[in-house]
């Protein structure tokens, strides 16, 4: 058996006392908050839509308000946070150049597909997350997978079997994935030294980039919304955009990607509780059964933090010890 000098011991019970959890509970609490906001996207978008907005108009309005309100927050609270070294700001703008693309097909998508589909085939994404986690050493285990075949088959008894699928339109939200999932395992793997309000106004940025060329490209096509119209894209703005993406990026530092991909089921639930209630839709049977599965995926999820923090705890090896040290050998010497 592996034994521990004293002083590694000692060395280990300070660097765990350094070590907050907290953190961890504030990235699950934004991660939740850019969940529920993430949520009303999709029903928000459709009620503008139906008073006859262009989705790529709807989607230049949007990214607008929330850059407008990146920036003005920053310049009052942090003016340094607008500017990062090169390899930051260009490594968040591809990010969002490339998330542009998905935003713009999944919102299409709406067009070619119902919402419900569109939503359903977009939970597809943690599956892609893990896998690209796994192709760079993270641990992929069966209760990732169990709590993600909970959450798709909770979706699956949610939105009922589907009839004639417009595969254009699946075209459309499987590039959503593909996009989505890339940018939240750069974010983690290349932006965690950046300040997560930073990383949120070049992200947000590259992705205007990518509507707004393609608003032009389709020709300037401009409508003047009506005031619902304008609220809804208001709404898209300040709470869809410019909170959620902020809290999802902040939480992302804290708790991975992977565990952020785990609450796409509860997303698409809220969906399609918003879509529901604002639409007049009702539950089934099924429905109420598939949404017990959703929310055990969730719970699940949820409680691997209080297991990752015992695991921590009882991991008081010689290895772990020296990873603490190293760790604290290369931050500056606070005391």
């Amino acid at each position: 058996m592996l034994k521990t000098r004293r002083s590694d011991r000692r060395f280990f019970r300070l660097s765990w006392q350094r070590f907050k959890p907290e953190g961890a509970n504030l990235g699950w609490a934004l991660a939740l908050g850019a969940t529920l906001a993430f949520s009303l996207s999709t029903p928000f978008a459709r009620l503008a839509i139906d008073q006859g907005v262009n989705p790529t108009t709807m989607l230049v309005l949007r990214f607008s308000i929330a850059i407008v309100l990146l920036v003005g927050t920053l310049q009052v609270t942090a003016p340094d946070k607008l500017r990062v070294n090169r390899s930051g700001w260009l490594i968040a703008l591809l990010a969002g150049l490339e998330n542009g693309i998905g935003v713009l097909c999944f919102f299409w998508s709406l067009t070619r597909l119902d919402a419900s589909i569109a939503t359903m085939i977009f939970t597809l994404n943690p599956l892609l997350v893990l896998g690209l986690l796994a192709l760079r050493g993270e641990k992929l285990t069966y209760r990732h997978l169990v709590r993600i075949s909970l959450g798709l088959s909770g979706i699956f008894l949610v939105l009922g079997p589907a009839g004639h699928i417009d595969w254009i339109g699946v075209l459309l939200v499987g590039i959503t994935i593909v996009c989505i999932s890339i940018e939240l395992v750069v974010i983690q793997w290349y932006l965690q030294p950046y300040d997560s309000r930073s990383v949120t106004l070049y992200v947000v940025s590259g992705m205007s980039i990518t509507v707004l060329g393609y608003w032009l490209w389709q020709g300037a096509e401009w409508y003047n919304p009506g005031w619902p119209a304008w609220l809804y894209i208001g709404l898209l703005g300040v709470l869809c955009t410019y909170f959620a993406w902020w809290a999802m990026f902040t939480g992302l530092r804290h708790i991975g990607s992977g565990q952020v991909a785990m609450l796409v089921p509860l997303e698409t639930l809220l969906t399609i509780i918003w879509s529901f209630m604002l639409l007049g839709e009702r539950f089934t049977l099924w429905q109420y059964i598939g949404t017990g599965l959703i929310l055990l995926s969730t719970i699940l999820a949820i409680r691997r933090l209080g297991q990752g923090r015992k695991r921590l705890l009882l991991a008081g090896t010689p290895a772990i010890v020296r990873f603490f040290r190293r760790r604290d050998q290369n931050e500056p010497n606070n005391q």
